[in-house]
C-alpha cells in the first residue's frame, strides 16, 4: 500500500491534496498543527474534513463505477507553547492581519518565523517512522504553489531541496522518504480545478468539502470567513474563476454576508491592484 504524510492546515490547499492523495489510493496519515494561530478554526475544519470523509471511505457503486479511498489516520501536533515566542501578526497577541492582494509586501506582516521548517521536521520524523516500521517508502504531501513564493520563502523548491539534504545528511534511511507537491507550479485556481475533478472522482459533494475548510486569517468568533485579508482574497479569486460560489459563510463587521458581496469586495481588489 502507498503511503503518504501529509501536512493538513485544514485550508483549501492541503484539503485538496488530501483528496489527490486518496484518489491515488495513498494510505494517508495527516497531520496539523496547533501553534497558537488566530485563526485555529482551521483545526476544527481539518477534523470536520477528515470525519467526513473517512465515513466516505468505502466501496462505492455509482454508475457503474468503483471509488474506493482507505480511511485517513488524523492527529493534532500541539505546539502552541510557542505562541509568546513567535513574532507574527498570524499568532494570537501578534499584530493586526493586513488586508488587501495577496501578493503586496504588507503581506510579509503574515510569515511566522520558520514555520514550514518546525512543521517539516516533525512530519520527516512521522515519514520516516512509517517508513522504517512498513518497510515501504513514504511520501510527505504539501500543498504549497506558486501563489505562495512571493511572500513566503519556505514554499519555494529552493528552501525544500535544502530542508531534504539536511534530513538525509541527519537521518538513516531517510532515502526511503520523498516529497511529493503536485501544485508546486500552480495557484489556487488550479488546485480548486483539480478538486472539482477529484470530487467527482471519489464521488462527494464538492460544497461538503470546501465547506469543512478555513482560508481566512482573520475568522470572526463565531468561525465565518472574512473576505477581505489577503488569504480569503485570493481563495475568493480561484472561486470566480472557477465560476462556482464559495459554500463558506463570509462575514465582516456587519454579521453574515453573501457570497456575492465578498465577490465584488474581490473584483475590485483585483482590478485596482492589476491596474
Amino acid at each position: 500500500m502507498k503511503q503518504a504524510v501529509l501536512s493538513l492546515s485544514g485550508g483549501m490547499d492541503s484539503s485538496t491534496l488530501l483528496l489527490h492523495l486518496l484518489a491515488h489510493q495513498y494510505q494517508v496519515t495527516a497531520l496539523s498543527f496547533d501553534y497558537g494561530q488566530k485563526h485555529r478554526v482551521e483545526l476544527e475544519r481539518a477534523q470536520q474534513l477528515v470525519d467526513y470523509l473517512n465515513a466516505n471511505s468505502c466501496t462505492r457503486e455509482e454508475t457503474g463505477n468503483k471509488h474506493i479511498f482507505h480511511p485517513i489516520t488524523y492527529q493534532i501536533i500541539k505546539l502552541d507553547g510557542l505562541t509568546s515566542l513567535l513574532n507574527s501578526a498570524l499568532v494570537s497577541g501578534g499584530d493586526e492581519v493586513p488586508e488587501g492582494h495577496y501578493e503586496e509586501d504588507n503581506m510579509k506582516a503574515t510569515v511566522v518565523p520558520n514555520r514550514n521548517k518546525i512543521f517539516s521536521s516533525i512530519t520527516q520524523a512521522v515519514a520516516l517512522s512509517i517508513a522504517n516500521k512498513t518497510e515501504s517508502p513514504v511520501k510527505i504531501a504539501m500543498g504549497i504553489h506558486a501563489g505562495d513564493h512571493a511572500i513566503y520563502p519556505d514554499c519555494r523548491q529552493e528552501f525544500r531541496d535544502a530542508d531534504y539534504k539536511a534530513f538525509v545528511e541527519g537521518n538513516w534511511n531517510a532515502q526511503s522518504v520523498g516529497y511529493y507537491t503536485p501544485y508546486l507550479e500552480g495557484d489556487k485556481y488550479d488546485i480548486l480545478k483539480d478538486g472539482e475533478v477529484l470530487c467527482e472522482k471519489l464521488g462527494i459533494d464538492f460544497d461538503e468539502v470546501y465547506a469543512r475548510t478555513n482560508t481566512s486569517y482573520k475568522p470572526t468568533p463565531e468561525g465565518w470567513s472574512d473576505y477581505k485579508s489577503a488569504s480569503s482574497v485570493e481563495r475568493v479569486e480561484a472561486f470566480i474563476k472557477l465560476g462556482r460560489p464559495d459554500p463558506v459563510q463570509y462575514a465582516d463587521e456587519t454579521g453574515p454576508v453573501d457570497y456575492e458581496i465578498a465577490k465584488s469586495y474581490v473584483e475590485q481588489i483585483l482590478e485596482n491592484y492589476e491596474g
